[in-house]
């Protein structure tokens, strides 16, 4: 079968489209045959062997989202049947095989049936994005219906999805992109404002735009930038939960003391096996009742994996990017 491999550390010239043997699922274990997979930050940075949640033994495929149909079973897996529908949402760190791939094989506990409403692409646009806009939202920003939620860089496959499911709940979305296509993007998905990217200039517009308070939840992708800004505009008693960081920055603590505000940092790799299931089972709830529907980005095909890792960075995204698998 053909799959995307590493043999060494790097830039994305490391990732090479080659032929690599069909993995054979063992007890308790699925093959799915992928028709998409979705690209993630995070699968870049573990591709430079700097990542400090995961770092792979080599050779190495990446991916842990994608979606396709059950095409062999292991002992002791009962609930499904060859040819199903599903959707891969898994930390693959059991096996070095990822889902950069024709076909994958993983733990039966991270596949899911996948609705006749949502296509492969979408499927594949689940996973991770889904996960990690629940765990943010719901697991540390605690966010309940009435409360005013601003989301950094909500264009992009967390982003949109967070700002669904929000939305989905009641709460009031403020949400952030810096493209014109982006804006129209995350207002039609649910957001109540839709702004440029927040400055100290614009602090004040988000002050009045949540009754002089101040958002009570800010879920924010890039904490080295943003993260003194949030202070300064979070309301008393907020929330502020990191999902993304690039860097380093000082800041005064005072901010912190005079709004009694909370600093979550948050990492979808922490999440306990409870939260797991109760994600899954809130996204599948989500997907039937329409509060969440996958918005697709840029579409590759898998032998472009390289190229993938080198656009998934852009500030430009629009939705989830995925490569699609003959």
């Amino acid at each position: 079968m053909k799959a995307i491999q590493m043999s060494k550390f790097g830039e994305p010239e490391v990732l090479k489209y080659i032929e690599v043997e069909e993995p054979t699922p063992a007890t308790n274990e699925v093959r799915v045959r992928l028709f998409a997979a979705g690209v993630n930050p995070n699968e870049t940075y573990i591709r430079t062997g700097t990542y400090s949640f995961y770092i792979p033994k080599l050779p190495y495929t990446p991916g842990f989202d994608g979606s396709g149909a059950v095409d062999a079973i292991g002992e002791g897996v009962s609930h499904f049947n060859i040819g199903d529908r599903v959707y891969v949402a898994a930390l693959l760190a059991k096996r070095n095989t990822g889902t950069y791939a024709q076909k994958v094989v993983c733990d039966a506990n991270a596949v899911h049936k996948l609705p006749e409403s949502i296509s492969y692409k979408e499927g594949a646009s689940l996973g991770i994005p889904a996960l990690t806009a629940y765990r943010a939202l719901f697991h540390r920003g605690k966010i309940k219906p009435g409360d005013k939620v601003l989301i950094h860089g909500a264009s992009g496959g967390v982003g949109l999805l967070a700002v669904q499911m929000a939305s989905g709940i009641g709460a009031t979305v403020i949400g952030t992109a810096s493209t014109q296509e982006g804006k129209s993007l995350v207002k039609a998905l649910g957001a109540t404002y839709v702004l440029d990217h927040i400055t100290e200039d614009s602090i004040d517009k988000i002050i009045s735009l949540t009754n002089d308070k101040g958002p009570d939840v800010i879920i924010e992708f890039l904490a080295n930038m943003n993260l003194e800004t949030d202070l300064k505009m979070i309301a008393p008693y907020g929330r502020i939960v990191v999902v993304g960081n690039r860097g380093s920055l000082e800041i005064n603590p005072r901010l912190a003391m005079i709004k009694e505000a909370d600093i979550l940092g948050m990492a979808l790799w922490n999440t306990t096996s409870p939260e797991y299931n109760e994600s899954l089972l809130a996204i599948e709830a989500f997907l039937k009742s329409g509060i969440i529907h996958p918005e697709i980005g840029a579409e590759l095909s898998l032998k472009d994996a390289a190229k993938a890792h080198a656009q998934i960075l852009s500030k430009n995204a629009h939705g989830k990017m995925v490569l699609s698998i003959n």
